[in-house]
């Protein structure tokens, strides 16, 4: 096999287990499951995979890593910050089907995460790269002065768990004409949140702070 072919037929092979999975689930779908989606034998899968974890493995990052990497070129090819948030927000509420299939497959991924410290790992590195693109954003709109945030650190969280929320609230509706509607209300919410006056910010993280220690205590 042409060494120039190799990263290709990996990428081809690592499509067809995302889309196996998608229809199969993560629990029930095989090696021959994946080989016949990407045309070929399962022999061919051994010879790019050690196992069939591993397979998964290259696809949770294969997977992460082209989320992360659109909704980054989105957001700066903006300038202003409340462009850039648009710009996140449509980033990530790609469409109805893709939506539906990434969360279909994500969603069996965290579940493994649970069992297989390396699937966490994979997810915590996009959940950094999340919340480093959600500080970018954050910073250039105080720059601005359009936002008004305490902690950026806990806001660049927060939004992500807005989107996030919003993005899984959509699916368990299985309803392709909500998507829209999630996607205007993820936006219309994060933006209240980061141009809220700095003292409501300051007293809610304050008592959620408190929140939290006393269960700790």
């Amino acid at each position: 096999m042409a060494a120039n072919s190799r990263p290709r037929k990996k990428e081809d092979i690592i499509r067809a287990a995302f889309h196996a999975i998608s229809e199969k689930g993560y629990s029930t779908v095989t090696l021959q499951d994946i080989a016949d989606k990407a045309g070929t034998s399962k022999g061919i899968l051994s010879y790019y995979f050690e196992t069939k974890e591993d397979l998964f493995l290259h696809l949770l990052q294969w997977l992460t890593d082209r989320i992360h990497a659109r909704e980054a070129k989105a957001v700066l090819g903006e300038s202003d910050a409340i462009a850039m948030i648009h710009a996140y927000i449509y980033a990530a509420f790609a469409g109805p089907i893709e939506n539906r299939v990434f969360y279909r497959v994500y969603l069996d991924f965290l579940a493994q995460g649970s069992r297989d410290a390396r699937f966490r790992e994979v997810n915590q590195n996009f959940y950094h790269s999340c919340w480093d693109l959600g500080k970018s954003i954050i910073q250039a709109g105080v720059e601005q002065g359009l936002f008004e945030v305490v902690v950026v650190d806990d806001a660049s969280r927060a939004i992500r768990s807005m989107i996030d929320g919003c993005l899984i609230q959509w699916v368990m509706s299985d309803d392709d004409a909500l998507h829209e509607y999630y996607r205007t209300l993820c936006e219309q919410y994060i933006l209240n949140f980061l141009m809220a006056p700095i003292q409501s910010q300051h007293s809610h993280s304050s008592s959620i702070a408190a929140s939290s220690r006393e269960q700790i205590e």
